[in-house]
């Protein structure tokens, strides 16, 4: 642990060092490095469904970096912290979990996320907002599938939800019928867009991540696709001179290589 806390406090000085020396990181704001973020997330995510560690210790660090960054320049303005920020995280996790620090009881997880939502609920009445939505909590810059996942999550708490999956594929076939029954552009897109909550609720029920499903199936088109090229160009042939048949060829061997 002295090992762990040596190394953090290292982070900071040299955080600090930058942020006086160099020119680059003098001159940036939270504004211009917040797209860095969303990146690193991204990064982080990427590595976690490759089951990378290696990969995934470097995007925590940058990661990391970024949050003593944030801190760094909110302390240069008189706003808050690093100190600040730890031990807020420190109070909420505490607060939040009653059943370890408390006296609640909770034998199950979703025992669990009703009383974290119900200390939620409580946390926004102290503080002058005891009208907000249950979805204010999900951030609107959330990727779609994402979004649709946690919104269905949150309404599911308070009791809006539906009976069980199979009145969630059902309604996942009236949406396909729907959409096929659609007819100009802008119905045919807002019929989709049902179509895809639709699937994205159904996954919730089946204990499934919409997000990370879609993200593993494009993994694998990724792994598949560039075998094909691999196989085309050690044949000597250009993807686009080929058939869709002799593409499928190499498609099939690499399904067959487990790729």
């Amino acid at each position: 642990m002295n090992e762990t806390l040596a190394a953090f406090q290292r982070l900071t000085e040299i955080m600090a060092e930058l942020r006086e020396k160099c020119p680059w990181d003098r001159v940036q704001t939270k504004e211009s490095i917040r797209h860095l973020t969303i990146e690193e997330s991204y990064e982080l995510t990427e590595a976690i469904l490759r089951n990378d560690y290696a990969e995934m210790r470097g995007e925590l660090g940058d990661l990391l970096l970024h949050i003593v960054f944030y801190s760094h320049m909110a302390a240069e303005e008189g706003q808050f912290t690093l100190r600040e920020v730890i031990e807020g995280i420190n109070a909420k996790l505490i607060r939040r979990h009653p059943h370890i620090y408390g006296t609640v009881q909770a034998e199950h997880e979703a025992d669990v996320r009703a009383n974290w939502e119900q200390i939620k609920a409580q946390e926004k009445a102290a503080a002058g907002k005891p009208n907000a939505s249950v979805l204010d909590g999900v951030p609107g810059s959330l990727p779609g599938l994402v979004k649709a996942q946690r919104m269905q999550e949150k309404a599911s708490q308070v009791g809006f939800d539906w009976p069980g999956p199979e009145a969630v594929w059902a309604k996942v076939q009236e949406e396909i019928q729907e959409f096929q029954e659609a007819e100009t552009p802008e119905e045919q897109e807002a019929e989709m867009g049902d179509l895809l909550f639709s699937l994205v609720n159904y996954c919730r029920f089946k204990g499934i991540n919409a997000e990370d499903a879609l993200a593993r199936t494009n993994l694998k088109f990724k792994r598949r696709f560039e075998f094909v090229e691999r196989q085309a160009a050690a044949a000597g042939n250009l993807l686009r001179d080929m058939t869709l048949e002799e593409m499928d060829v190499y498609w099939d061997q690499a399904k067959q290589a487990g790729l």
